[in-house]
């Protein structure tokens, strides 16, 4: 199977209507064909017409047409100084307007191409700090749902899958989008991972997950990688690979469904911490300096676990102590 090419996406802008747009371009050229004949049946005086030297309304329309066309077959010209003066003011430029509106849908997509461009150059010089999500499938779009919720903008979201379809989602959803394969480099060079700060790796196999991450560590090996694994044998793999975090699905489906088998209620709770924005909710913030030196559990909130540096330490650990200075607290809040 081919490769598909790189394509970077950027949001996608409301649609204009192709009938629409045409039924203005026609709205102005007619406009402008009336209005040059009633100046030119106004003035039928200052013309002549060499075949009898009267110009008609017949005649005044003929010669709007073939001059705003700028035909020009010479038979009827203006004699009179003023009408000339209007011909050369006015009607000129309602000539050049005429053609540039029979030549607008050539010019639309010139314009847009270039503007296209300019969005580009300056999306790419502007990006910096943005969240990549591998993968708009099922996992991707729940995990840009979740960030959006947790307060990461549209414009520091983008997403990258090897189906054009997906980021054509993407894009009509309000992200940039890059299509093409997750384990190539050009692929990751085009979403800019070296000036990214997290990777959320929502692919659909765990062998791809796990090439994915080896190949962006090449580019960037700072940046923080999330990943979902379907099995539990492949997230060591994925932690190897550089990923610091793992979300094992099948492991986790297996958990809550023992759990729902006695403690339906507790399910609800689960969902509930998860589901970011309504009823309980998980968040993080740093120890204050009135906390410093107390229990976890004399806190005023309710702490689930402690981040001290690199590890995580857990309510109930013997090693958690005393909360301590740039400890930062895991706890429960009200939706």
């Amino acid at each position: 199977m081919s490769r598909p090419s790189v394509r970077l996406r950027l949001p996608a802008s409301p649609p204009v209507s192709p009938l629409r747009a045409i039924a203005l371009r026609l709205s102005i050229a007619l406009g402008l064909v009336l209005l040059a004949w009633g100046m030119v049946v106004l003035e039928a005086d200052a013309y002549t017409d060499n075949a009898d030297g009267t110009v008609s309304a017949v005649d005044a329309l003929y010669y709007t047409t073939v001059t705003l066309t700028t035909t020009g077959y010479g038979d009827i010209t203006p004699v009179t100084e003023r009408a000339r003066l209007l011909n050369a003011l006015v009607v000129t430029p309602m000539r050049v307007l005429f053609v540039i509106v029979l030549v607008g849908t050539t010019i639309q997509a010139l314009t847009e191409r270039s503007r296209t461009e300019i969005r580009l150059a300056r999306w790419r010089a502007r990006m910096r700090d943005h969240v990549i999500v591998l993968g708009y499938g099922t996992k991707g779009r729940n995990a840009v749902r979740e960030l959006r919720r947790h307060g990461h903008p549209p414009q520091r979201v983008l997403v990258v899958d090897r189906d054009p379809r997906a980021t054509a989602d993407a894009s009509s959803d309000g992200y940039v989008a890059v299509t093409g394969d997750a384990v190539r480099a050009d692929t990751f060079r085009a979403a800019l991972v070296d000036r990214a700060a997290r990777v959320v790796v929502a692919l659909d196999r765990d062998d791809t997950a796990i090439l994915a991450t080896l190949a962006l560590r090449r580019q960037n090996p700072h940046v923080v990688v999330v990943a979902a694994a379907r099995e539990a044998e492949h997230a060591e793999l994925l932690r190897q690979s550089g990923v610091s975090s793992v979300v094992v699905s099948s492991e986790t489906t297996g958990r809550l469904l023992g759990l729902a088998a006695d403690s339906p209620a507790a399910v609800e709770v689960v969902e509930d911490l998860v589901s970011f924005g309504t009823g309980l909710d998980l968040a993080e913030r740093p120890v204050t300096a009135r906390e410093v030196g107390r229990s976890a559990g004399s806190v005023e909130v309710p702490v689930l676990a402690v981040v001290r540096g690199e590890r995580v330490l857990r309510y109930g650990d013997p090693s958690l102590g005393v909360l301590r200075e740039g400890d930062r607290l895991l706890h429960v809040v009200g939706g």
